[in-house]
């Protein structure tokens, strides 16, 4: 027989990692806590002395340890919002994604167009990666650092956004498709983003971005109802700018939609993953500890691959999941 729900959230309320005690309380339980003594602890962690210690300012892109992926991380272990001394870090991100660049359109006609003076726009489709706008727009937000930027790339989010609801970078001419991996930063990005601005245009563009998951069931293709990518079945932490079920999932809940029929087939899928200790494993990952990996370096370690071992931050995530649809 498995672990109980109370079991497993004991458990992960006696981790000596802030942050999943502090997600616990927030999304799991729901109860009264110290949430300002919490967020300190948060802010004090070995965890976040060392992502700060090691970030990459320049590039900030830099696979794991550069500042773009540095803030998303902070502002997921919940790091104190409205923390002043993270402003230039934020500042370093959001400059680099509204550069000019962003706000020129440069109509092509092929692939091969490599070279643009901005966006490039072919067949009438803005080809950009939204997961970059989309993951600082929701960092800075997260983090309480928002100030008129997050307009701006609130806007050029929606001035990009494909006819079917989402984004994608890739430049072949034939794709008309959004992509999971362009799309599922945005649509968080301007869900909050129209909480926090009160912009209806706003929640409209997210939940249209909604539809190209929920359209495919969160993992499966329109067409013979497979899996669109092995990839998709298999839990991580963190995701960066990747997709898997219960990063798809993640995203329903902070949209409201987990009620969606069309979520049923995911959250059954995330209850067959679920190991006899309660928890959850992470059964892939994409980072390493290594410098010069190509999976890319993080600074810190997330509770490593093991297919029969509760990893903390998947089983936190799984277990908010849950609660929210009204399983736990």
């Amino acid at each position: 027989m498995k672990a109980g729900n109370r079991e497993v959230a004991q458990q992960l309320l006696e981790s000596e990692e802030p942050s999943i005690r502090l997600r616990v309380h927030e999304e799991v339980l729901r109860d009264r806590f110290d949430q300002e003594r919490l967020r300190g602890e948060v802010r004090r962690s070995p965890r976040v002395r060392s992502l700060l210690e090691n970030v990459v300012i320049d590039p900030v892109y830099r696979k794991w340890r550069g500042a773009h992926w540095v803030i998303a991380d902070l502002a997921d272990l919940g790091y104190p919002a409205g923390s002043t001394e993270l402003k230039p870090l934020v500042d370093q991100v959001v400059d680099r994604w509204l550069g000019p660049q962003f706000f020129r359109d440069d109509v092509v006609s092929s692939k091969a167009s490599r070279r643009t003076n901005g966006v490039p726009v072919i067949s009438g489709r803005h080809r950009r990666c939204g997961s970059q706008q989309g993951n600082a727009l929701r960092a800075m937000l997260k983090l309480g650092l928002a100030d008129e930027r997050a307009h701006q790339l609130a806007e050029r989010l929606i001035h990009w956004q494909w006819p079917d609801g989402g984004w994608n970078c890739d430049r072949a001419p034939a794709a008309d498709t959004s992509s999971f991996m362009e799309t599922i930063h945005p649509m968080r990005a301007l869900a909050a983003y129209s909480q926090w601005a009160g912009d209806s245009t706003a929640r409209e563009a997210s939940l249209c971005a909604a539809e190209v998951f929920l359209e495919r069931k969160l993992f499966l293709r329109c067409g013979d109802g497979k899996p669109i990518k092995s990839d998709f079945l298999r839990l991580h932490y963190p995701l960066y700018w990747h997709y898997d079920v219960l990063g798809g999932l993640t995203a329903m809940k902070e949209l409201v939609l987990l009620a969606d029929p069309r979520c049923e087939s995911a959250l059954d899928l995330l209850e067959s993953k679920r190991l006899d200790d309660g928890g959850w494993p992470a059964a892939a990952k994409w980072y390493s500890k290594s410098a010069g990996s190509s999976a890319g370096e993080s600074s810190v370690d997330w509770g490593g691959v093991d297919r029969k071992r509760m990893n903390p931050w998947v089983t936190v995530d799984a277990l908010a999941v849950l609660r929210a649809a009204g399983l736990v």
